[in-house]
């Protein structure tokens, strides 16, 4: 019987019956240790798996990044707090109250004084502080306070009787200009920063400008610092003007803007008023400082930052600051003054210290207490505002 193609396979255990299925093509042979050769399908390339350990890696190496670029930040920033502790003289930290604790657990006092105390030759001795600051930071309640103290306020100055405030650091430098705070504040400072005005604006130059919130135009009276180049210009020139609203200031016009006392378009500016505009100069470069933009320009500029200052304060301390700083809530910012009645003193205009000062400073340490505003028609009553400079 002639052979022919059957349309079933036959084994050894007999057939299968129906119609023949087709066989899938061969898998690729490979040879397991055990010298079986089995059948495996080959793994594929790239995949999920594959760019999951890519994304790793990159995550990986950010990390380290920023790790790296924070140590170098660190190191630049503690070279120059090194010089600036080395400025502050030793009187001035004997002065000092002892803090309780960690600026990152209890509530700390720093003073800040700004003062023209470089670039004059002809000056002789430290001068009168221009401007004078009281910082509260608070942690637990997630709250700065700020509160100006007005150069021309009238206190007792220890040992030296009764003076404008200010005097008190050309009498006896920073360490008396602490104790007169402390005397007129009742708290205790716990550190202190002086500010030299001269190189300020590098600070602000450092850390690429700033921003404030400016609430009315301002057009200064007095024709200070001329930004022009020759003497005619400067003639013409018709004094440094700020616009109302979000401003963008450099070194120069950000000093500029601290210092305007007497504003042509509203005479009711003063050396409050200046207070105020200081106070969002200060957050304005805090801002920038404990910002993106100030950690990634940290490593270039982080001895800069601290190149006008003459501080106690550690590297440590100053970034513990920083920190308190970033975590505090802007709704709960506090922008407070000291002021008092107009007076005249030897010819001189001068401030008579108001009862409600005390109110001011009870309202930055008790959490409880309702900060008010000063009343309506007082320029130079005391009081605080709330929420961020300028809004």
């Amino acid at each position: 019987m002639p052979s022919k193609d059957k349309p079933y396979k036959v084994y050894r255990g007999g057939r299968v019956k129906g119609p023949v299925k087709p066989q899938p093509p061969e898998r690729a042979a490979t040879r397991d240790g055990d010298g079986y050769a089995g059948t495996h399908e080959r793994p594929k390339r790239g995949g999920p798996r594959r760019w999951r350990r890519i994304g790793l890696l990159l995550l990986l190496g950010l990390i380290v990044l920023a790790l790296v670029w924070a140590l170098l930040g660190y190191l630049a920033i503690r070279r120059g707090v090194s010089e600036a502790n080395d400025r502050l003289p030793d009187r001035a930290r004997s002065a000092l109250t002892a803090p309780d604790g960690s600026i990152l657990t209890n509530p700390t006092n720093t003073l800040v004084l700004g003062a023209d105390v470089g670039g004059r030759k002809d000056r002789k001795g430290p001068g009168r502080s221009d401007s004078m600051m009281l910082v509260r930071t608070d942690p637990d309640l997630h709250r700065i306070s700020y509160v100006a103290i007005p150069r021309d306020l009238y206190v007792p100055i220890p040992g030296h009787g009764e003076d404008k405030i200010n005097a008190a650091f050309s009498l006896g430098g920073p360490a008396l200009a602490i104790d007169t705070v402390e005397a007129l504040t009742g708290l205790g400072v716990n550190h202190v920063v002086i500010v030299d005005f001269e190189s300020f604006r590098e600070v602000v130059d450092a850390v690429g400008g700033i921003t404030v919130n400016n609430p009315e135009p301002i057009l200064s009276k007095s024709k200070f610092d001329c930004p022009l180049k020759t003497e005619a210009q400067c003639e013409r020139w018709k004094g440094w003007s700020f616009r109302r609203g979000e401003i963008h200031l450099d070194g120069r016009r950000a000093l500029a803007y601290a210092r305007i006392r007497e504003n042509v378009l509203n005479a009711a500016n003063n050396d409050l008023t200046r207070a105020e505009r200081q106070q969002r100069v200060v957050q304005g470069v805090a801002d920038k400082v404990v910002g993106i933009s100030g950690f990634l320009r940290m490593p270039l500029i982080g001895d800069d930052v601290v190149k006008p200052l003459a501080t106690d304060l550690s590297t440590g301390e100053l970034l513990q600051l920083g920190w308190v700083r970033w975590r505090a809530s802007d709704d709960k910012t506090l922008r407070c003054r000291l002021g008092g009645d107009p007076t005249t003193v030897g010819g001189a205009f001068a401030l008579r210290s108001s009862e409600d000062n005390r109110r001011v400073m009870e309202s930055i340490v008790d959490p409880d207490a309702a900060p008010q505003p000063p009343p309506r028609g007082q320029p130079l009553a005391p009081g605080c505002y709330t929420g961020r400079a300028g809004e």
